[in-house]
């Protein structure tokens, strides 16, 4: 009888190690890995589509990395005087650059006594904002995104007015001293630091 019952609880007990293994691979299987927590943690906000021909411009955001060298990388923005401030060498220049060409700019500066082989990266996190003025509800700053159409503006800042004139638009590219009368269709766009504006119709 005992020889029984000690057969009973040993084939009990497998059977209940048996059933918490699959478990327990269950619950391991659903803890992402270490490195994977640390890339999320470590993940940083993607860039903007660019066109090649972009030129930097004040208000912008750029992304500065510097290959083996974290200390000199880092987020910033293009000052009002066309300045990008950077660790150890200071102010380079980037309104009226591409981002390339502030790239190589960029490099340069940290050959010149500093590193002697630089590797640097650079890309545009957020456009520098437009402006838009006249008979719209909201007029002001707005925060540019890609492809931005004067409808989309125009949209952004609650609306027209009941005096708008729908037809055309007045636009002043950053850097211009006059606006410029256009058609205003579906596709007309609008780039960043633009000042819009919409104009009165006559009754």
């Amino acid at each position: 009888m005992i020889t029984v019952r000690r057969f009973i609880r040993a084939a009990a007990l497998c059977l209940a190690l048996g059933a918490a293994a699959p478990l327990a691979h269950a619950q391991d299987a659903t803890l992402p890995p270490s490195q994977d927590a640390a890339a999320m943690q470590q993940a940083m906000p993607a860039a903007a589509p660019v066109d090649p021909d972009y030129q930097l411009g004040s208000g912008d955001k750029v992304r500065v990395t510097v290959f083996g060298e974290p200390t000199l990388s880092g987020e910033f923005y293009v000052t009002g005087s066309g300045q990008v401030s950077l660790p150890l060498v200071g102010e380079v220049k980037a309104a009226g650059l591409s981002v390339r060409q502030f790239q190589e700019t960029v490099e340069a500066a940290l050959r010149n006594g500093y590193l002697k082989q630089p590797r640097v990266s650079a890309e545009v996190l957020n456009f520098r904002p437009f402006y838009i003025l006249g008979e719209v509800s909201k007029p002001g700053t707005y925060p540019y995104t890609s492809g931005l159409t004067v409808q989309n503006a125009v949209a952004t800042a609650g609306g027209y007015t009941y005096r708008a004139d729908k037809n055309k638009v007045y636009i002043k590219r950053l850097g211009e001293e006059k606006e410029t009368k256009m058609e205003l269709t579906p596709s007309t766009q609008v780039a960043p630091g633009d000042t819009v504006r919409i104009g009165e119709r006559f009754f």
